[in-house]
């Protein structure tokens, strides 16, 4: 403590609870998921296979805030750290929006054949005579049939949502009675988070590459990665500490997350944010170099559907919303420590996953593989995932209230309650 300056630390407010204004958030949030429903009702008449796939790029978001929450909520209980206490009541409410998710993925499964060429074709050879699929397509359908049939599909869908749910269950029971125990006993459920969380790491990250697998790279059977999960993984830490971080410095602007949030902590959000981003464009990167330095037919005519006909500019803008912006800007000090513009980066860097997404799952598709061409479908691509989204987060808004922001049982408590420069 320099030149004799005495210093106080803060003390949380009585009432630990959300403010009054998430409230107003769920409200807004509900009404522009259901206006944005409405709407893409148009296309559910209209163009029946964009809607399908606008609607898996949105569930696909929805997951990822659900099951990232989880992830990045075991991730926090192994290494620990200051961080993880403005988190974790997001990162819990996140994962309690799994029986959403699990709603979501319903018509998924009801409009497989649209989505999935190998549900479509039941009798390969006879597709392959009437020049519905290709050689290529023909060998991977008829090869990967054993994992890539309807009920293979179903049922791992199932125990996926199962396994996560466990661990969703386990960590948000134990979460509220730890709270409810004496803070004597921290060390004994530290131990007790760190261990299902250690494990759960791993589990995740196996269950995380099945449901990539099925659900967006099975959309082409010919497709093969080996970093496809891990992609995936490094994808979803990236979106959720953005909306964490969104989440925190909006709840700051009233008690008990005001007196909570300091500079120091939200420019660590920061610094972890864009090492997410260093991370995500290696992964990418690496997956293209290996590729492209193979250069095997079977493989790259996946990218080359997506870089031909018009492809090029989605990807080369891709690059720039994914990286080049985030990167760039989050290389200043100073920005990471302006709520407003940390806001907005972030806020940006959802909207790149997005675009990421649609990336991935509209060249998929034989009306638009190495043919980007405007087309009134392409505007579900707007409408339904904001629509998924919006009563997503409206659910995430009630979730939020549903306890106090604040976890007291923690030893880091009194530390981040210290005056920002306490030890000077």
């Amino acid at each position: 403590m320099s030149h004799g300056q005495e210093h106080h630390a803060k003390t949380l407010p009585a009432d630990l609870s959300a403010p009054g204004f998430v409230s107003s958030w769920q409200r807004k949030w509900l009404v522009a998921g259901i206006v944005l429903g409405v709407i893409s009702l148009v296309f559910l008449r209209t163009d029946l296979d964009h809607f399908l796939r606008a609607y898996t790029l949105g569930f696909m978001m929805c997951f990822t805030f659900a099951i990232g929450g989880l992830a990045l909520l075991m991730v926090q209980y192994v290494s620990g750290g200051k961080w993880g206490l403005l988190l974790r009541r997001p990162l819990e409410a996140m994962t309690r929006t799994l029986p959403l998710v699990v709603v979501l993925f319903l018509p998924i499964v009801f409009g497989m054949k649209r989505l999935y060429i190998w549900a479509r074709i039941t009798d390969v050879k006879a597709a392959l005579a009437a020049h519905l699929i290709t050689n290529v397509q023909a060998h991977a359908i008829a090869y990967k049939r054993p994992m890539l049939n309807a009920h293979g599909f179903v049922f791992r869908a199932v125990l996926y949502f199962i396994i996560f749910g466990i661990y969703i269950w386990f960590l948000n029971k134990w979460s509220l009675q730890r709270d409810a125990d004496h803070e004597h006993n921290f060390d004994k459920w530290r131990i007790k988070f760190e261990n299902i969380s250690g494990f759960g790491i791993v589990v995740y990250s196996l269950v995380l590459t099945g449901a990539s697998i099925d659900w967006i790279m099975s959309m082409d059977p010919t497709w093969y990665s080996s970093v496809w999960g891990l992609v995936f993984l490094v994808a979803q830490g990236y979106a959720v500490l953005a909306l964490s971080i969104i989440t925190v410095v909006w709840l700051s602007k009233e008690e008990p997350m005001k007196t909570l949030l300091r500079t120091t902590e939200q420019h660590d959000l920061g610094k972890l944010t864009f090492a997410f981003v260093m991370l995500n464009i290696y992964l990418n990167f690496s997956q293209y170099l290996i590729i492209w330095s193979g250069n095997m037919p079977e493989e790259i005519n996946w990218y080359l559907d997506r870089f031909l006909g018009g492809w090029g500019l989605i990807i080369t803008l891709d690059f720039i919303f994914h990286w080049v912006v985030p990167f760039t800007l989050l290389l200043s000090r100073d920005l990471k420590r302006n709520k407003g513009k940390l806001i907005t980066v972030c806020a940006f860097m959802i909207f790149a996953r997005m675009w990421d997404f649609f990336w991935l799952i509209e060249p998929n598709f034989a009306d638009a593989r190495r043919n980007l061409h405007w087309s009134t479908g392409l505007l579900a691509y707007l409408v339904v995932p904001a629509a998924m989204m919006s009563l997503w987060f409206a659910f995430y808004c009630y979730q939020l209230k549903a306890r106090p922001l604040v976890v007291v049982n923690d030893p880091h408590l009194e530390e981040i309650l210290e005056p920002e420069h306490a030890h000077a």
